[in-house]
C-alpha cells in the first residue's frame, strides 16, 4: 500500500488539469488511509479480541473495516466521476456502501454463530443491491461519454464487481464468519491481495488512461474548462 501510495504520488507530481487532479487525489487518499490501517494490523494496534457464545476468544482485525469504510466509498466516487454520474448516483452508492460496511463490522463483533451469519447476509444483500445499482446508473451515465471512457468505465466496473463479490465469500469461508474452513492467516492474506488489488491495481489501471480521465467533464492540461461549442 505505501508503494502504491509512492508510485500515485510520484506519477501525479506536477499534473495541472483539474479533472486529473482530482482522480489522483482520491487514489491518494485512499492509498494513505489503507496503508495507515495495514500499518495498525501488523503493529497489533488494529485488532480485537472477541469472546464467542462458545468461549472461543476470535481476534478481529477492526481497522480493516476502517479502512473499507473511508476507502470504498473513494473508490466508487472514482468510477461515478469517470462515468459523469450525478450526484443523486453518488450518494446513493456512498449510503449503500457505508450501511454493507457498518453492518458487516456488527457481524464481526457479535457473539452467536447465528446472529452473525444473519448479520453477514445483511450486509452481502446490501452488497448485492449496491453492485446493481452501479451497474445499471454507471452504464446509463456512460452512455453519454466518449467510447474511451465508456470502454473504461465498462472494464473498471466489472473488475469491482468481480471483487467485491469475493469479500462475502472470504468472510464467511473463514474465522470471523464462524465457519472457519479456511484458517485466520489465509483469510487475512486474501483479503490482502483482495485490498492491494481493487486500490492499487484498480487506481494504478485508472490512472494510466490521463487522455480519457481528462476528456470526461471537459478537463483541459491548464485546469480551465473547454469552452462549448
Amino acid at each position: 500500500m505505501a508503494l502504491g501510495l509512492l508510485y500515485f504520488l510520484g506519477r501525479g507530481w506536477g499534473v495541472k488539469d483539474t479533472k486529473l487532479k482530482q482522480f489522483y487525489a482520491i487514489n491518494i487518499f485512499v492509498t494513505t488511509i489503507a496503508f495507515s490501517m495495514y500499518f495498525a494490523m501488523a503493529s497489533g494496534l488494529g485488532v480485537a479480541n472477541v469472546t464467542l457464545a462458545n468461549g472461543e476468544t476470535l481476534p478481529i482485525y477492526w481497522a480493516r473495516y476502517t479502512d473499507w469504510l473511508f476507502t470504498t466509498p473513494l473508490l466508487l466516487l472514482d468510477i461515478a466521476l469517470l462515468a459523469n454520474a450525478d450526484r443523486e448516483t453518488i450518494y446513493t452508492l456512498v449510503g449503500l456502501d457505508v450501511f454493507m460496511i457498518a453492518t458487516g463490522l456488527i457481524g464481526a463483533f457479535v457473539a452467536q454463530p447465528i446472529y452473525r451469519i444473519v448479520w453477514w447476509g445483511i450486509s452481502t444483500g446490501a452488497l448485492l443491491v449496491l453492485l446493481y445499482v452501479l451497474a445499471q446508473t454507471l452504464s446509463a451515465a456512460a452512455a453519454n461519454q466518449s467510447d474511451a471512457a465508456r470502454s473504461l468505465t465498462s472494464t473498471l466496473k466489472n473488475a469491482l464487481i468481480v471483487l467485491w463479490l469475493a469479500y462475502p465469500v472470504v468472510w464467511i469461508l473463514g474465522t470471523e464468519g464462524t465457519l472457519e474452513i479456511i484458517p485466520l492467516a489465509t483469510e487475512t492474506a486474501a483479503f490482502m491481495v483482495l485490498d492491494i488489488t481493487a486500490k492499487v491495481g484498480y487506481g494504478a489501471y485508472l490512472l494510466q488512461n490521463h487522455d480519457v480521465l481528462k476528456s470526461v467533464g471537459g478537463g483541459s492540461e491548464s485546469g480551465s474548462a473547454q469552452p462549448a461549442d
